[in-house]
């Protein structure tokens, strides 16, 4: 089996804590944003090659991290995540990337910070309840609140900052965050008929993408803190493709790069020691 050895000890700033590695992904490179240049730029980054995914591992903002891409899909999440904990030994992990709208009120350009996490392509019925994981009893996964609740506040305070430039830039006014369900399945809904189903059959779903519920499940498996940020870049429904490729293009960089600079900057500012799940 492949091993990565790292000798070096955790960033410390100058308030003697210990800043916690730290594992960043993203299913597309706009998804992350400037964050691999930020690495760059702070210091020695080193890249490993495993899986055939790129690990770069670093420091970006005082917080010692370990980004990859993902790549779509729940098996891809989940092969990445594994590789994060028992290769590179982060101690907790967010997933950053856009979505399809789900929930009533949610809009393009809003930002939906997960709660929790469901398979909805998921069924063994009728020897498991539908959407439960076999033999883990459940099929929602809850993200770690404090890690969720810092990803939160790091997203209102980009919107805060950035509203004009929203607004000029791509038209968006008062864009919102909002907490709760997100729902993952190994197919990009694109049509009308397809999200109203999943709006019925999981009504407080509030986003759906592809790859969240497997990252969050492996987490759970193995008590890793973790948390995952949604940008709307569509509705889901019939215009998804289009309106997707555009956002993914022209807008998901600026959100990503805004929202993880405020929050690596607040994580490493608060030297936060993770705990286990809650």
């Amino acid at each position: 089996m492949s091993t990565y050895n790292d000798s070096g000890a955790h960033g410390t700033p100058s308030g003697g804590s210990t800043v916690r590695r730290l594992g960043v992904l993203a299913a597309l490179p706009q998804e992350l944003g400037d964050l691999v240049e930020a690495m760059r730029a702070e210091g020695e980054m080193r890249t490993v090659t495993l899986g055939r995914r790129d690990y770069h591992v670093g420091t970006a903002y005082g917080v010692p991290c370990v980004t990859t891409l993902a790549r779509i899909g729940k098996v891809a999440a989940a092969a990445s995540a594994s590789a994060l904990i028992h290769v590179f030994g982060v101690d907790s992990m967010i997933f950053t990337g856009v979505a399809g709208g789900v929930g009533p009120g949610v809009r393009v350009g809003d930002i939906v910070v997960a709660d929790s996490l469901l398979q909805h392509d998921l069924d063994a019925s009728p020897l498991f309840p539908r959407y439960e994981v076999p033999l883990l009893e459940r099929a929602h996964f809850p993200t770690y609140a404090p890690l969720a609740d810092r990803l939160a506040a790091a997203c209102k305070r980009f919107l805060a900052d950035e509203s004009a430039m929203l607004a000029e830039r791509f038209g968006f006014a008062d864009p919102q965050v909002h907490r709760g369900l997100i729902i993952s399945g190994d197919r990009f809904v694109s049509s009308t008929n397809e999200v109203r189903a999943l709006a019925q059959a999981l009504p407080e779903a509030m986003a759906v993408e592809m790859e969240g519920a497997a990252m969050a499940q492996v987490c759970y498996e193995h008590d890793v803190p973790h948390a995952i940020v949604r940008t709307i870049s569509d509705t889901a429904d019939d215009h998804a493709t289009a309106l997707f490729t555009t956002f993914l293009t022209d807008i998901a960089g600026a959100y990503s790069s805004g929202v993880l600079q405020r929050f690596l900057s607040a994580y490493a500012a608060a030297a936060t020691e993770v705990g286990g799940r809650g």
